[in-house]
């Protein structure tokens, strides 16, 4: 029996990335000589508000990844992950001393002050 890969590309982004975001990451898979796969999103039990965020660079696609490109960037979402997720921008905002992504995520009830908890 012949099995289908059901991941999904959307039209209309899941997660979308701001140009900062978009071009850091573009900088930082230049760094890492990274041409495959692209940046995964995901959410995890933990942190002070119950889930962390997940940020990384994956080679890999899985089976029900949803799977969005802007700007050139590959957005991989898992599907557990993309409840939580969905709507969120990824920004990256860098100032004198450090830089670093921002998840506004308008699925999330409450935040924690690092930003990168929340419990929705």
């Amino acid at each position: 029996m012949e099995t289908t890969q059901t991941t999904e590309t959307t039209q209309t982004p899941l997660v979308t990335l701001t140009e900062a975001a978009v071009a850091e990451v573009k900088r930082l898979m230049d760094v890492q000589d990274l041409t495959e796969g692209g940046l995964r999103l995901g959410v995890k039990g933990g942190g002070c508000s119950g889930l962390s965020y997940t940020i990384n660079f994956d080679e890999k696609i899985g089976e029900f990844d949803t799977v969005c490109e802007q700007g050139g960037v590959k957005v991989i979402v898992d599907v557990k992950s993309a409840i939580y997720l969905e709507g969120m921008q990824l920004d990256y905002q860098k100032d004198m001393v450090s830089g670093g992504f921002k998840f506004i995520n308008p699925n999330a009830t409450k935040t924690c002050g690092c930003g990168e908890s929340f419990s929705a």
